[in-house]
């Protein structure tokens, strides 16, 4: 008796040596996003990774590749529905009318913080979780601060001051720049420095922050606070259904936490941005023209069409174009 205790004492100490064969290895995932490095929403990205590295105690791991190294700004959607990466981020609005449901946020319904936009967006999203996102599983949105008119020369005030000039505007802020009697040009944002310093363009709607990052305070010499037709980009972070399910549920249940604080501080940097932008733009010499409220409502009633085109386009899609920018606009307020 006395030996089998001590053969199996042996034993325990033997096994208490070895390395643990019952631990899984890993989940290695890698994210895409098209933000360079040292861009602050690029670096909240990466800190998401090591956050969720953290939280799950190694379980998951995440190989992360700003600046579009693996997948493209537009392709990183579908790069994660078909594999190509397991996260991604990018703009819904690179794949217009892809995403006809949460394409109301990017209308120009008066933002004024990116932490509104950020919370309108995620607030669509779960009230009508639509069926445009069902391919992937959503981690969460942001959206960036108001979307604001700069110009080069010429200083806008009112709506006529508007009138023929060129303004480099993609998408919704296209369509709006229309509506107010500019002409849009669509250009991608990194053309955006030569075209107004060139002056092919006599103008640009882009988010405040802009005028620092791309430098275009340097080149813009005038901005129009239009905060009431202000529109916003929404930004998506999400994952591809088949690493998501691989998970275990004690990992999702940590993402999940991590990405309800994530989404605000994504916001908080946007916001902090447009700070430093619009100081940037002062600091150059720029000036910024404010609206008179009777001005600002002319301006309103001029985006109309912008909205009603939007409800009607997603109406003959069987959707209800109307209940989806009642709930967006009184979210955002």
């Amino acid at each position: 008796m006395k030996k089998l205790i001590l053969s199996l004492a042996a034993l325990a100490v033997l096994c208490a040596s070895l390395p643990t064969v019952a631990q899984a290895d890993p989940v290695k995932l890698t994210y895409s996003n098209f933000f360079p490095p040292a861009n602050h929403q690029s670096q909240l990205a990466e800190e998401w990774c090591r956050e969720v590295e953290k939280r799950t105690g190694g379980k998951v791991v995440i190989d992360y590749y700003p600046g579009g190294t693996l997948t493209q700004a537009k392709q990183t959607y579908d790069g994660v529905v078909e594999g190509m990466s397991d996260i991604g981020l990018s703009c819904l609005a690179y794949t217009r009318g892809r995403f006809p449901v949460m394409a109301a946020v990017d209308l120009p319904l008066g933002y004024k913080t990116a932490a509104q936009a950020t919370h309108t967006a995620n607030a669509v999203y779960q009230h009508f979780k639509p069926e445009e996102l069902a391919d992937v599983e959503v981690m969460y949105f942001n959206g960036h601060g108001p979307g604001l008119l700069f110009t080069t020369t010429k200083p806008v005030a009112t709506l006529e001051d508007i009138k023929g000039q060129k303004i480099r505007s993609t998408g919704n802020s296209a369509q709006l720049v229309q509506a107010l009697g500019g002409t849009p040009v669509a250009k991608p944002m990194p053309e955006n420095y030569q075209l107004l310093q060139k002056g092919v363009v006599d103008g640009s709607m882009h988010p405040i922050e802009s005028n620092k990052s791309f430098k275009l305070g340097e080149v813009c010499k005038f901005g129009t606070d239009c905060f009431d037709v202000a529109y916003t980009t929404v930004f998506f972070i999400v994952m591809n259904k088949a690493k998501w399910a691989s998970l275990d549920a004690d990992s999702q249940k940590a993402i999940r936490e991590i990405n309800a604080e994530w989404a605000p501080k994504h916001a908080k940097a946007w916001d902090e941005a447009d700070i430093e932008g619009r100081q940037y733009l002062i600091d150059q010499g720029g000036k910024i023209m404010e609206l008179s409220p009777e001005e600002s409502a002319r301006w309103v009633a001029a985006s109309q069409p912008v909205i009603e085109g939007y409800i009607k386009e997603t109406d003959a899609r069987g959707l209800d174009g109307k209940a989806i920018i009642e709930f967006t606009r009184s979210t955002l307020k």
